[in-house]
């Protein structure tokens, strides 16, 4: 293959991208769902495929990006006509946080471990998962959170108060186990908590999903086995 025709095939590639994302609309990447992905990334495969492969006619793969982009769109126009084929094809949002509990179940659906939640918490500027009232995973991926009533954001300097720096929580107990690391950060060890969980109620960790203390030592405690609709906030 010559250096001339192998511009000519990355010109023609990128030409023909260029239009078939037009056709298939203007959603940024964090907005595709699972379906909208793979007809991305097929796309890209047969368009890489026509600028290397010389053995592969233009409008053979012309044709076949242009069927892909034309079943993206297909899928699109149905799932907005139908409710089922929406939650089908699309999706629907997954509950990750209820009325301040943490529900297991979604977050076995949403393939997410305890960590991946904290961190997904605190990239939204949520470091006190206590805060937060509900929190979805939606068709996209995206999380939205919803913070509790007391915790909606008005300005120190709206009231015209003085506030003292809040700190870090620390993650105790995670998935049943002890953070060893994290009670030393806050020079606590084992003893001390135990004895603390003993007060709250709490005989071991086996049956505690995730523990946070803040920086007052106040304890905020997830239980595991939370279903879905049967949360309880406890006071």
């Amino acid at each position: 293959m010559g250096f001339f025709d192998i511009v000519l095939r990355s010109l023609l590639s990128a030409f023909s991208l260029f239009i078939l994302a037009k056709l298939m609309g203007r959603k940024q990447i964090s907005q595709l769902n699972t379906f909208d992905y793979i007809i991305g990334i097929t796309i890209g495969s047969i368009a890489a495929e026509m600028t290397v492969n010389k053995d592969v006619e233009y409008w053979v793969c012309i044709v076949a990006m242009t069927s892909f982009a034309l079943i993206g769109v297909l899928i699109s126009y149905v799932t907005t006509k139908s409710i089922t084929l929406r939650r089908v094809i699309t999706g629907v949002p997954i509950i990750l946080i209820e009325r301040g509990k943490i529900i297991e179940e979604g977050l076995n659906k949403a393939r997410f471990d305890i960590n991946d939640l904290l961190q997904e918490c605190r990239a939204n500027g949520y470091f006190d998962i206590s805060e937060i009232e509900y929190a979805m995973m939606e068709a996209n991926g995206r999380i939205s959170f919803l913070l509790k009533s007391k915790y909606n954001p008005v300005t120190p300097n709206d009231m015209k108060l003085k506030v003292s720096n809040k700190g870090l929580c620390a993650n105790l107990v995670i998935d049943g186990n002890i953070m060893h690391e994290h009670l030393k950060n806050i020079n606590k060890d084992e003893d001390w908590l135990l004895t603390r969980l003993k007060k709250e109620g709490y005989e071991n960790c086996s049956n505690i999903l995730l523990l946070i203390c803040d920086t007052k030592e106040k304890f905020t405690i997830y239980e595991k086995n939370i279903n879905l609709y049967n949360s309880k906030v406890l006071e």
